[in-house]
């Protein structure tokens, strides 16, 4: 059962691809992701725990009248970043109105507790993200390459793209999410980061490290002590696109002989 508010999500995510001869044949009409990762890429799970901490906030602090489950956060209630310090949720009603403040803890360790539960992980011994089924692994003999937000959180501020290393990505990003806000944005400043690092990299490289993690250790099931990742942006001078929602979105006009 696809309820019509996870069907209006889904809808946002996707994108309708038509591989056939002209546009009336629907025999290879496929409906692919083309802007997140199956809906567990960083940003749609940053999304999804916002809203978990709203509702949250709410029932909390007994505030029945702001109807928590009504719309996607930033679609019903007006949403507002600031970078000093933390994030403005302005909540508006007929006669009411409330705004929220997020603030982060700079605590890698419990951000990436928090997390886990946004996995959907089943009890199963094979499964993966969402419980789907995940066929064994064969680590010993394999190599795995890291694209996308694999990359971007391992290098774009930590310059620690290529070889993964879990405990030194770990003592990393702990360090980073312990640093004061004012000392990152004067580092920011003096170009201490990647050139295509930009504040908003910034402010979310601290919650994409912990998912990234989680979704790599928790969701996919490597152990830490797996050191046969490697993560990149290009091959052979290529960016690679992560997922073949993508590769369908750019040859969707492309038919099928």
């Amino acid at each position: 059962l696809v309820l019509p508010l996870q069907e209006e999500v889904a809808k946002s995510l996707l994108a309708e691809v038509n591989l056939g001869c002209d546009a009336h044949q629907t025999e290879h009409v496929y409906r692919v992701y083309v802007a997140t990762f199956l809906g567990f890429g960083g940003n749609a799970a940053r999304a999804r725990y916002e809203e978990s901490l709203l509702s949250s906030s709410l029932l909390r602090n007994r505030y029945p009248e702001f109807p928590a489950t009504r719309g996607r956060l930033g679609a019903a209630w007006g949403w507002e970043r600031s970078w000093e310090g933390g994030d403005e949720l302005d909540l508006a009603e007929p006669g009411l109105a409330l705004t929220l403040h997020l603030r982060g803890t700079g605590d890698f360790q419990q951000c990436r507790e928090r997390l886990r539960p946004l996995l959907n992980r089943t009890d199963g011994t094979q499964s993966s993200l969402n419980g789907v089924f995940q066929p064994p692994l064969h680590l010993q003999s394999s190599e795995f390459y890291g694209f996308s937000e694999f990359y971007y959180c391992t290098e774009d501020v930590l310059r620690m793209g290529g070889d993964y290393s879990a405990a030194k990505f770990t003592r990393a990003a702990q360090d980073y999410c312990a640093t004061r806000w004012s000392v990152l944005r004067e580092r920011f400043e003096r170009g201490l980061y990647a050139p295509h690092a930009d504040l908003h990299r910034l402010k979310f490289q601290c919650f994409k490290s912990a998912w990234m993690f989680e979704v790599f250790h928790r969701g996919f099931s490597f152990p830490e002590s797996y050191g046969s990742l490697k993560t990149a942006l290009q091959v052979y001078d290529k960016e690679v696109q992560w997922t073949l929602g993508a590769i369908l979105y750019r040859t969707r006009f492309l038919p099928l002989r």
